[in-house]
Formats: C-alpha cells, structure tokens, sequence
C-alpha cells in the first residue's frame, strides 16, 4: 500500500534478548511486526554481553522483513522511532564503526568493585544527588569505565576523540544515520538518565560526574528530547528501509511502556515483564527524591516542554528466570510450558525462588546477592519451582509497589501491565492475589514499540496531542484478587525470609 501521506509509524524495538520492528496505524493498531533473537554472551560468572555487529545486523533484517511480509515501503512511514534496552554500553570506533569491545549488557556485574567503592565515600551521595540513582553495577558509567581501563589502546583512542560511547539507541541511530559517514551520535534525556552520568535537574552530562568515572566528555553522545519534531536525521537510502525516514523519537524501553500505557499523569504506573521487571510511578514534572530503594529518572520529555519524572523499581531477573528453567534446568522446553507444568500443583509446596542472579536491584541494591531455592523438602517437584518461579516474578513486583507507596504516599489501586510474561494467565492471576488489587493488560500489549512510535508520531503531527493516545487505550484482559488477606501476608511473609537467605553470599570488596 502506498499513498502520498504516509498512513503509519514505524518503532524499532532493541531489547535485551531480541530485536523487533513494528509498524502502528493512528489508532495504535500493530500493522507489521517481525522479531529475532540475538546471542547472549556469558564467558564468566555475573558477566554479560552482546555483539553490537550482530544486533545491528538482526536491526536490519527485522526492519527489512517487517516492511516487505506486510508490503510497505519507507514512503508509507511518517516517522521512526527508537526505543531500547538502557543501560547496555557499546564504545566504538567512529571512523570505522567497529566496536572496541561486546557491548556489556545492563545485567552484567563486572563493575562491582567499580560501584562498592564508589559507595564508600562521598562520591556515591554525589551520584545519588545529580542522577537520582545509587552507584550499581545495573547502569552505564562503570561499564564504560571498565573498558577504558580494561580493553587494549580505547583510552588513548578516547582522548584522540575516536572512541565514542552510546546505550544500544545511539549504536543504532548512528548507523542507521550513516554510520561513519556521518552518523548523528544522540540518545535523549531517558538514556541518558540510566549513565550515572546525567545532573537530573540540567539535563546535561555532568563534568564533576565524568571526572568520577575518567570518562572523556567527548566519547558521550549529545542529549536531546525524547519526541523531537527537528529530528535525530534521517534513514539513508542504502539503509535496510530503502529511503529517507525522520528519526524523530527515542525513549528507553521502560518510559516508552510509560508512554505507551498512555500514563500521563502524575500517579499511574505501569509494570513491564520482560527480562527484568520494571515498574515506574509518574511524578509529573516533581523530581521526587527516593527514600526506599527505588530510582529516580526521567520519564519522558517531548520537544521543549519540561521533562516529566518517574520513580522506578528495577528487577533485573523475571522473565529471565523462565528462561533458565528452560535453557539451564531444562524442565521446560518453551517459555509457554511454565504455566501448563506450574499448574500443575496448587501451590509452590513451601519453596521459594529468589532469582538474584545479578545480586538483587530494586529496592534491596544488593550485588552481593545470589540466587536460591530455598524451603525445598522431597514432597517438591519441578512443577513446584516452576510455579515459585513465577510466584518470585509476582513478589519482586511487590517489593517495589510497598517501596513506592513509602516514596510517594500513592497506593497503587490498579496495576497496568504489558510485556511478554503477560501471556501468562496464572503469572498475572498470582500477580493481582500477591498485590491484593486488579492487574490491567491493554489490547495491545507490545506497549515499548508503541511508545517509542507515539513519540516519534507526536513530533510530526500524526498524532495531534496526548488525547488522541489516550482514546487508543483499551484493555485487553483484567485478572482479580482472589487470596484472602492471611494467604497474601503469610505468602509475603516467607518471600522475604526467603530473600534474606540470598544476601551476603559473595565477598565484594
């Protein structure tokens, strides 16, 4: 189909396990869609990597195939939009576009000792201050730091102005852009608030911050709004959408689910299931500072207007543990068997799961940290851990709700949810009985693809205003609390004698 006004938006979604290229019409209806997985990197205990090369070339192929399976071309795009997984550092070449090294990816926990030492003395409370977030293995700027210091001759090339840093939004903007021919180097305000490296309140890099780090100003990509009508540049014709396409919005992948769930007011939030769970609380344009253990971060910002804020809860291990039950334990040959053999049982039998892989992020920020399985008695079989396993979804999402109604005095009356996990019918059914109140699944459930496409839509005028995006919310499923009050505080009770089990396992210096 093509006419001579572009009828769609297109979004690239980079996550953490995949890639895929989506497609919206006005009323936010997914058009086209085509996915693929990347490989995951794991050469050591906690660390965890990418392959830029590979993700950009999987960026090309879904957009070409997603394009071509619904028979559009570039020209019935009005814009493109981007969103990502934050926190995951590639540092390239921008002459030659060949990564220094595999981009380390936000679940990593090499820089530890990194973060431990920063949280010693006064430059952790720095950090806390001008970022709103702790010092923690889960962002940017101790991963970049670790290959200035760690990979052969990328200091040197950093100094000289070669080297540059971008989250997986920039790598691909600059590529998509031209590359070493001239390739825009930007992220927004949203990526740029997950580097450790951003003053909250400038919206700018923060020098007394990148001096913390040893981190050359010139390796970082310049900051700009997150739905911006000017432009990050556009496709070129030689790129695998075949034309010229604006590039006119950017969001991490968590405030694009914001945006997505249309949650545009001070007080709603929303929960993704991805890999990890990721739950933020609007606090309008008030940056509310946490007492709780959660993340302080920017929300979205839309041209000139003034940045919104949110409260996030981090989880670095959800869907993740699924995962591992199939590829790890192999007790599941699929994701979708996790509910069909957890239903097998009517309870987890007295054992949790406390996936801490990673160490334990929101609101416990424990690296050290590490999974267990704990409560196990022989009575226990592989259906029981995998329905902890989703119970340990549920309780972490939980962790964070109790966390943000300390922040915020707000009490979450119903949770909106999107993500892949939310396929799951008993995941989201033990999520609304351990919370004590209704869970919302929207029509569309790929929320962080429309997000980043109503943000790239808004800046051209596809969409006319935040109204519009709001009459496109429909929800799509509602699952109610059926565990009395006892069931939900004894369950509650044990998750977290569970969680104090999983503490002070590795030494961190």
């Amino acid at each position: 189909m093509t006419d001579s006004t572009p009828q769609y938006v297109g979004a690239v979604d980079q996550g953490t396990t995949s890639t895929r290229f989506m497609v919206f019409d006005h009323g936010g209806n997914e058009v086209a869609k085509y996915q693929l997985e990347h490989t995951q990197i794991m050469t050591k205990p906690g660390w965890v990597e990418h392959d830029p090369i590979e993700i950009w070339e999987r960026t090309s192929s879904v957009i070409q195939s997603g394009l071509r399976q619904a028979n559009l071309t570039y020209r019935d795009l009005a814009a493109l939009g981007i969103t990502n997984q934050r926190e995951t550092a590639v540092v390239w070449n921008k002459n030659t576009g060949r990564p220094y090294y595999n981009a380390i990816v936000w679940q990593d926990t090499r820089t530890d000792r990194i973060a431990s030492a920063l949280d010693r003395d006064e430059r952790g409370q720095k950090i806390r201050q001008k970022t709103g977030l702790p010092p923690a293995t889960y962002f940017s700027g101790g991963k970049i730091q670790w290959i200035l210091e760690n990979v052969d001759g990328v200091r040197e090339a950093a100094e000289a102005g070669e080297a540059v840093f971008g989250n997986t939004d920039s790598w691909l903007i600059w590529n998509l852009t031209g590359g070493p021919r001239g390739g825009a180097h930007v992220t927004d305000v949203t990526n740029a608030s997950r580097t450790m490296l951003m003053d909250l309140e400038t919206l700018d890099w923060d020098d007394e911050l990148l001096e913390i780090f040893g981190i050359p100003r010139a390796m970082l990509p310049e900051i700009k709004p997150s739905s911006y009508t000017e432009g990050y540049g556009e496709t070129l014709e030689t790129g695998p959408l075949g034309g010229k396409v604006k590039l006119t919005g950017i969001l991490g992948d968590q405030q694009a689910a914001m945006v997505g769930q249309v949650c545009f007011d001070p007080g709603m939030a929303k929960n993704t299931y991805g890999t990890g769970n990721f739950m933020l609380l609007n606090t309008g344009e008030e940056l509310v500072r946490s007492k709780a253990g959660l993340l302080t971060t920017v929300c979205y910002q839309f041209n000139d207007e003034k940045p919104v804020y949110a409260l996030e809860g981090s989880i670095a291990v959800t869907g993740s543990a699924v995962q591992w039950l199939r590829d790890q334990l192999g007790i599941i040959s699929g994701a979708g068997e996790s509910e069909s053999l957890a239903r097998q049982v009517q309870d987890s039998g007295g054992c949790y799961f406390v996936p801490a892989f990673s160490g334990l992020f929101a609101p416990y920020w424990r690296s050290d940290a590490r999974g267990a399985i704990v409560g196990l008695s022989r009575y226990n079989t592989n259906a029981h851990i995998a329905r902890a396993t989703l119970e340990s979804i549920c309780y972490q999402s939980r962790d964070v709700t109790e966390a943000m109604t300390a922040d915020s005095g707000v009490e979450v009356e119903v949770l909106k949810v999107d993500g892949g996990i939310t396929a799951n019918q008993l995941c989201m059914q033990l999520q609304a009985d351990i919370l004590g109140v209704p869970v919302s699944k929207p029509v569309v459930a790929e929320t962080t693809a429309l997000g980043a496409a109503y943000a790239a839509g808004l800046a051209v005028g596809f969409w006319k205003n935040l109204d519009e995006l709001r009459e496109n919310w429909n929800e799509g499923a509602r699952w109610e609390p059926t565990w009395n009050d006892e069931q939900r505080a004894d369950g509650y009770k044990g998750w977290k004698k569970a969680v104090e089990r999983t503490l002070n396992w590795v030494d961190v210096d």
